[in-house]
């Protein structure tokens, strides 16, 4: 069996590389990967291969005997991941043997029927674009392979993810600005993500095929928890260790306006988080604990606590990980023409 890794050396893929190769549940475990051979083989990968999503001449040399894949895509990918998918019905679907991807609940019509034209909380809208293009990202690959063929582990936003375009603010002025206001949301640990997805393949398709997980935090946090939780964070020997600078330092949330969010980051980012100052993600699901036995982590632990990839969650606030969004840049300017 031949596992490949596409997103191998993200937030979520270096958690599952990690563990399937401790677990030895795979002949092969193949890492896709932009420039980071390294770094995955030292995370227990056996092979590092060339993978971009933007050119398809790299596609077909990584599923060269791949019996399973591991699917996480950028946001700004779906156009691509979904041509993926078709060259892997077209060509793979007797070989691949199981997808398990990553993606976001909210949008989607096979366990849930959410209708498109529906905002949750705004009349005449339609569901964030983003959202409806997480539930694509799940159906062509069951058109693709078939529903018994495909797992999706459905995660609300990560943790950190919101302060990824803050840092400098973290640093410099000790707070950071976000639109949320008090609404609080069950933020996600990355590590969860990839452990649920580990526990998956190493259980088997013929357990969790056409099965969709919700994973979240085991607690909803407002963005001022966070700010009071990473000041706890910063106390600890991990931060001397990590980001000496701000060892000791106190962080404020200072709330942003709404309007000047969708300036810096385009509307189809900010209509998808007025889903998270609406409620909607709110909720924590049990689906974790369902699949490992255990709770999902909280902030303040997957902040100073090791994955089994090595690292805290600290030392990934403060890294290039997941650092996906500029100011003043529209990264989904052009999402509106793509179709299915």
């Amino acid at each position: 069996s031949v596992l490949l890794v596409t997103g191998a050396a993200g937030r979520v893929g270096k958690e599952l590389v990690a563990r399937v190769a401790a677990a030895k549940c795979f002949d092969v475990v193949r890492c896709a990967t932009r420039g980071n051979a390294d770094y995955v083989k030292s995370l227990g990968a056996d092979e590092a291969v060339l993978f971009d999503l933007t050119d398809e001449a790299t596609w077909r040399p990584a599923l060269e005997n791949v019996t399973h894949i591991f699917s996480s895509t950028q946001d700004a990918y779906i156009k691509q991941h979904m041509d993926f998918a078709k060259v892997l019905k077209e060509e793979y679907s007797g070989q691949i043997k199981h997808v398990v991807r990553i993606s976001c609940f909210g949008a989607e019509t096979n366990t849930n029927s959410y209708d498109p034209a529906t905002h949750v909380s705004r009349a005449g809208a339609e569901i964030p674009l983003m959202l409806q293009h997480y539930w694509w990202s799940e159906e062509c690959l069951i058109e693709a392979l078939g529903k018994d063929k495909v797992t999706s582990v459905r995660g609300n936003f990560y943790m950190n993810h919101l302060l990824k375009n803050e840092l400098e603010s973290i640093k410099t002025k000790g707070s950071f600005e976000s639109p949320l206001g008090a609404c609080k949301n069950s933020f996600v640990a990355c590590n969860d993500m990839g452990e649920a997805a580990a526990v998956i393949f190493q259980e088997g398709v013929e357990r969790h095929g056409n099965k969709f997980y919700d994973i979240t935090g085991p607690s909803p946090t407002s963005m001022g928890d966070v700010a009071a939780i990473l000041t706890d964070a910063l106390k600890t020997d991990v931060a001397k260790e990590v980001i000496p600078e701000l060892h000791g330092k106190t962080i404020e949330y200072k709330e942003q306006d709404p309007a000047q969010f969708e300036k810096d980051f385009g509307p189809t980012r900010a209509a998808f988080f007025e889903y998270l100052q609406n409620g909607f993600y709110s909720r924590c699901s049990q689906d974790f604990y369902n699949l490992t036995g255990h709770r999902a982590t909280s902030y303040f632990e997957y902040l100073t606590t090791p994955g089994a990839a090595g690292d805290t969650g600290l030392a990934e606030l403060f890294s290039a990980q997941g650092a996906l969004f500029t100011k003043g840049k529209d990264l989904f300017k052009d999402l509106a023409s793509v179709a299915k």
